[in-house]
């Protein structure tokens, strides 16, 4: 049985990354949203500190809070000028995201619940050691999450060429 203290202290952090995440979609300021954003990412790390889980969380510390944000900063200096606004959208778009980020929310709570329904069936996921996530993350077979890794990775090249090319252009 988990503690009060515990309890109180992960919705602490929960509602700590809803607000920070939040504030990264919504600001017009584009540094501020990348400064959010690492709020919410430190925010993750300390869920999975909360859950035993070290590795998971230096890894979130070490890549994602300081590789990927530096990484967006630096993509910002290059193409924007990081003190102006974004311009203000159109209804018309607002509208359009609105039932985008309504759909994704079900796409993203399905795929949620359906994996949690499956893991219930497998008791064996209280004795998982760093191999077994590794293998999982790295491996290629059924439920391995090789190839989204590998494609995330070239998003980020993707990312990184366009915006220098965008910087030489100007």
């Amino acid at each position: 049985m988990e503690s009060v203290g515990s309890i109180i202290m992960y919705f602490v952090i929960a509602l700590t990354i809803i607000l920070f995440s939040v504030l990264a979609v919504t600001t017009r300021k584009i540094l501020r949203a990348a400064t959010y954003l690492l709020f919410a990412l430190f925010g993750t790390a300390a869920v999975y500190f909360q859950l035993d889980y070290e590795f998971l969380g230096a890894v979130q510390i070490a890549v994602y809070a300081g590789g990927i944000v530096v990484l967006f900063v630096f993509s910002i200096l290059l193409t924007s000028h990081p003190g102006d606004n974004s311009e203000k959208l159109a209804s018309r778009k607002r509208a359009l995201g609105l039932v985008a980020s309504l759909a994704m929310l079900g796409v993203a709570g399905w795929a949620l619940l359906s994996r949690c329904l499956h893991l219930v069936d497998r008791p064996a996921m209280a004795s998982l050691d760093m191999q077994q996530i590794g293998q999982t993350l790295m491996g290629t077979g059924h439920g391995e999450y090789l190839l989204p890794f590998e494609a995330v990775s070239v998003l980020l090249l993707a990312c990184i060429i366009g915006g220098v090319v965008v910087a030489r252009k100007r």
